[in-house]
């Protein structure tokens, strides 16, 4: 599987990390467990089996005239019912004609993941993975009803064969 998953800037990638802390600290699930060195805030635009011929440049040229783009985080949620805890990103329409650019892209790319694809996608910034609907209510008092704001600022593309991250644009 590659994705193609967007960077938060400082300030939002610190305000996401102290959520999952605070997670951590009162015992709820949290992605503040998870050591792997690829473990960051991210918005994830895409993911397929493989890119395409051509796709990993034409996505750095697409990342190195889009970015930074506005993130406008949301409410705090758990996607379908049992599963990811989440704060959720307004979809402005910077961030859709990106993400739309993105699959554009990746029209030939075997594979296409249906949950990231045009129409179905939830943007969103994970907090805890497998977060059950119950402790919502407490996982909201301990993020707190903060509304943060920050820009993307740069991409990656995580590769599941190998579990490496590399950069998309100007970062490469």
């Amino acid at each position: 599987m590659r994705t193609v998953e967007l960077l938060c800037s400082a300030e939002l990638d610190a305000t996401v990390r102290a959520a999952w802390q605070r997670l951590a600290e009162t015992g709820l699930p949290s992605l503040a467990r998870n050591i792997h060195p690829t473990n960051r805030p991210h918005l994830t635009l895409a993911a397929v089996d493989e890119f395409p011929p051509g796709a990993e440049e034409r996505l750095t040229d697409l990342f190195d005239a889009a970015l930074p783009v506005r993130a406008r985080v949301d409410r705090v949620a758990v996607l379908d019912g049992s599963a990811p805890l989440v704060w959720l990103i307004r979809p402005t329409p910077e961030l859709l004609a990106l993400h739309g650019a993105v699959w554009d892209v990746l029209a030939a790319a075997p594979g296409p993941h249906p949950w990231h694809l045009p129409g179905r996608w939830v943007p969103h910034l994970s907090l805890a993975l497998r977060f059950r609907d119950a402790d919502r209510r407490r996982a909201r008092a301990v993020i707190g009803g903060d509304r943060p704001t920050g820009e993307f600022v740069a991409a990656r593309s995580y590769d599941g064969a190998t579990r490496t991250a590399g950069p998309l644009g100007a970062g490469r």
